[in-house]
Order: C-alpha cells, then structure tokens, then sequence
C-alpha cells in the first residue's frame, strides 16, 4: 500500500472526481433530452409584441385601448373584434374563445357585433339604411387592421349577408319606444346562434357544418358615454379597475363564469331537465361529461333534437358525436348575461380577457398590473417643462421626481402585452427571463399542457369627459 502524503492523496482525490464527473456528463448527456431552445430578450419581446393593437381616441368616455393575444393552439382558437358603430355613437369590444376548432370563434367575432350594431339603429333610420342597399359590415368601423383583413368567402359571405338581411329587415318592424339595451344584446346573441343552426341544417356543407360543429364562448362590451354594458356567455371574464379616494386600486368583476364552478348556472340548468337527469345532465364537472362552458355560441351537438344529429352529423362525424345520455335537448344556451354599469371618474379601465389569462392571475393582479402600467407609462414619453416661469428648483424636483418613476417603467408600451408577460413569467420577485422564455418556447404538441391561447383588450376611460355628478344623473336604466 502506498503511503501518499496528505496534500499528494487530495490532488489524488480531486482528479479521480475530475475525471469521473467528465465521464459520467458525456454519458449522460447522450440520453438526455435536448430541451426547448433558449430565447434572448429581443426574441421574447418579438413574439410577445407580434399581435398588439393600440387605438387611441378623441372625445368621448373611452380615451384608448390596448388589445393583444398569444396563440397556445395551432391554430389559435381565440378571435378578438374592436369597432365603432357607425350609424349610433358608442364603441364594441369583443373577445371570443372557441373551442373544437377555430371556425366559430372565428365567424362570430365578425357577425355577432355587426348584429349588435344594427339592432342599436333606430327602426326608421335602418330601415332606410337597408333600402340604400347596406350590407352589414357598413354598420362598423374596425379600429384592428389584421382583423379587417379577414373576409368571408364570397360564398359564405351571401349567406351570411343574407341570413343579416332578414334580420335587420325584422328590426324595421320594432318600436323604438320598446328599445330596451338588456334585450337588444340578448337577441343579437340569440338570433346570431339561431342563424348559425339554420344556415348548417338548410345548407349543409363543410363551412357551415365546422362552425355548427365547433362552438365558442364570447364577451362584448358596448360603451356609449358613461354607460357600459357587458354581455357574456360563457368564462370570459370582464373587471373593472377602479380607484379609491385614498388612491387604492379597486377590481370589480362585472361577469360570472358560466361553468360548473357556478352554483346558479348549475341549478338554472338542472332545472330545465328532468330530476331523472340530475347525476348526468353534469358529470365529471362538464356538460353531459363532455363541454366545460355551460353557455356557448354554436356546439349545436348539444342544441339539436337527436333526430338532427343522426340525419346532418352522424353520416358524417360518426355515432360518437352524440354524448352519452342524451335524452332531453338542448342542453347548452347561447343567451347571454348581461351588466350594465355607470361610469365615474373613479372608473379607469375594463379588462376583459380569455380564460388564458384568468387561470395564470387574478382579478386583483391584473388591476394592480394596469394600475402600475399606467402609472410607470407616463415616464416612457419624453419629459416636457411648462410654458409658464419655473425655477431651477423646481425643474430638479421634477427631475427627482422622474428618476424615481423610471424605476416603473415598464418593457411594454401596451398594457395587454405588459399583463402577458407578467402571466407567463411572473414570479414575486418580479418578472424572470427564464421562466418567460421556457414558456414561450414550448414545443406544439405539449404546450397546451402549460397554457391556453391569450386574447386581453385594456380600455381606458377618459376622467376628465366623466364628470362626478354623471354618476347622479345616469342612475336610471339606459
């Protein structure tokens, strides 16, 4: 046995484990996986900045908006729509989030606030409207250029341009004594849902069978002056940011999520089955174990009669597209739930978002995350001296002042980009690279698995046009 000195046995020791950790990562490394690549910052701000929108206005209760969205599925599934009426004042903000394909998202984020324009036109003036011969998108202006840019098929299109015709020609019979908002929204929902079931059974084909097929839940929220309505079917979510006297931030949820979660929703649907139906009208906390929204546009698989779904769908999707216990139809609604609230000076922001974002934040986080934006915002334009004497005093104040700021200012001109990043790569230090990059670089076919598509539009409100007696003089229903 050779007697090695202390310090000659640790330079023994210290090589052998050199050379054993050498060995063990080359060996190692050969079964490893190669991992998701790493993306630089200018890689991550790329992609998060790729679908934002900015829109600013001028006069009125809505100064700007902000709208981004970040796939998860391929194709996106989510659609967004931002347009102001032309022939009434106000302004429509939509998100919609389909499921089983994008093909319902898709339409119905074109037709559904088209509808909605219409119907808020007085009898008289749409009926002339409609014998200048208007068709129905002269009824928006789109403030988005990509979601412009999506036309219909012409095909499609005189389907759809049709089946508006007969609608809108229906409203010219209305009284506008009768105009209530709540029912105004809740028809367009509806017709446009009854619209989309007539034109699959009575002309069926690929187009119009995808969308019956496919279904989606939506969000739209009209502004006119102080008075904002929100109508929702099914878990989009609507929250307002509100600030207090003591300049706390306020978020007030102006929606429900109509899924099983929802103890109303629940009974409102076991109610209109019959209690031979309660253990399976509801399994596994999904409709008929199958549809977790429990409102929906289109998914007409739970709307039809079964003789329906055996004669248009079965010959073509199979017996399996029938749930199990389908016996008293329909199952899903499309009418939607509806808030109106008055604004006030108070009010600064509505957020209304996908479920993409609400499974990663809470209300409360997304305020604050608005309400700082806002804030820290203001530092990222340059800095201007007043038109009127200042001192040099004064003028360091608000240098002192500035560089305090610029310790907020955010990456993000726009806030729904700013809420994005915060959702994939929030941590409570603040947000980390690393984590924001791995979320972003996942592959295809596990992503879903960590994240749902993304769609946020932030609309700010312009103070200064909501004076506080507005909150007095609007009380009543509009």
């Amino acid at each position: 046995m050779t007697n090695w000195s202390p310090k000659i046995l640790a330079i023994r020791i210290h090589s052998l484990a050199a050379t054993f950790n050498r060995r063990y990562h080359r060996a190692t490394a050969l079964h490893r996986p190669s991992g998701p690549p790493k993306l630089s910052p200018y890689d991550v701000n790329c992609i998060l900045r790729a679908n934002e929108h900015t829109q600013e206005f001028f006069g009125g209760s809505v100064k700007s908006y902000d709208s981004n969205q970040l796939a998860s599925n391929s194709p996106i599934e989510d659609s967004r729509s931002e347009a102001s009426c032309v022939h009434t004042s106000g302004l429509l903000v939509g998100i919609f989030d389909g499921h089983g394909g994008p093909a319902c998202s898709q339409v119905i984020s074109k037709r559904l606030m088209r509808y909605i324009a219409a119907s808020l036109v007085p009898p008289d003036d749409l009926r002339q409207h409609m014998l200048g011969g208007a068709q129905s998108f002269s009824f928006l202006s789109c403030h988005n250029d990509k979601a412009r840019t999506l036309e219909f098929v012409s095909e499609i299109k005189e389907l759809y341009e049709k089946s508006f015709n007969q609608f809108a020609n229906e409203l010219t019979n209305t009284t506008l004594a009768g105009f209530q908002m709540h029912q105004t929204l809740e028809n367009a929902f509806i017709r446009l849902d009854q619209d989309l079931s007539r034109e699959a059974i009575e002309m069926p084909s690929l187009r119009t069978m995808s969308v019956a097929m496919s279904g989606a839940v939506a969000l739209v929220a009209h502004i006119d002056g102080p008075h904002l309505h929100v109508a929702s079917v099914g878990d989009c979510s609507a929250v307002l940011g509100t600030v207090t006297d003591t300049g706390q931030w306020v978020a007030k949820k102006l929606t429900n999520e109509h899924n099983s979660d929802n103890v109303g929703e629940v009974r409102r649907l076991l109610s209109e089955h019959p209690a031979t139906e309660r253990d399976t009208v509801i399994r596994g906390e999904r409709l008929l174990g199958q549809l977790a929204p429990l409102r929906a546009m289109g998914d007409f698989r739970y709307k039809w009669t079964r003789e329906q779904l055996e004669q248009l769908v079965v010959p073509q999707f199979g017996e399996q597209v029938i749930a199990p216990y389908y016996l008293t139809p329909p199952y899903l609604s499309a009418c939607p739930e509806i808030t109106h609230h008055i604004l006030t000076p108070r009010d600064k922001f509505l957020i209304i978002a996908s479920d993409g974002l609400w499974d990663t934040m809470s209300a409360m986080q997304t305020v604050h995350l608005v309400g700082e934006h806002m804030y820290g915002k203001a530092f990222l334009q340059p800095l201007t001296l007043p038109k009127q004497d200042i001192t040099l005093g004064e003028i360091s104040q608000m240098l002192s002042t500035r560089k305090a700021g610029l310790q907020k200012k955010p990456l993000d001109r726009n806030a729904a980009t700013h809420l994005i990043r915060n959702a994939l790569g929030g941590t409570e230090y603040g947000v980390e690279h690393s984590k924001l990059s791995h979320m972003l670089s996942l592959p295809q076919d596990i992503v879903r698995l960590f994240r749902d598509d993304i769609t946020i539009t932030v609309i700010y409100f312009d103070s200064e046009y909501l004076p506080t007696e507005l909150s007095h003089l609007m009380a009543t229903e509009w």
